[in-house]
């Protein structure tokens, strides 16, 4: 049975009730068996996969996550390598944005 609660997530539109696992990577986005993230099968049928996902992705959490993947990206040629080196530093941003919320 889906657990429903309001969330902090606030749809800029209206306020939304959501469920309790949304935006929270380990719940939507969780490590797998072989080490991989990977969906997990509930979100499959859910309305707000795109939106939680998104969300999950914009977190501290999220923005580390993003982070590993970029650094796991190879980077060939000169264009390559400044495209790395933006998707860092944007990231890096963020993350410090995100950890001044918390705070």
């Amino acid at each position: 049975m889906a657990d429903f609660s309001i969330n902090h997530y606030i749809h800029p539109s209206m306020a939304e009730i959501q469920k309790s696992c949304f935006g929270i990577l380990e719940k939507v986005f969780p490590v797998g068996k072989e080490g991989l993230r990977e969906i997990t099968p509930a979100c499959f049928d859910c309305p707000d996969k795109k939106e939680c996902l998104q969300e999950a992705l914009n977190t501290e959490q999220g923005l580390m996550f993003r982070s590993e993947v970029v650094d796991r990206a190879p980077a060939t040629g000169l264009i390559g390598r400044f495209k790395r080196w933006s998707d860092k530093k944007d990231l890096s941003r963020r993350l410090k944005r995100e950890k001044g919320k918390k705070k």
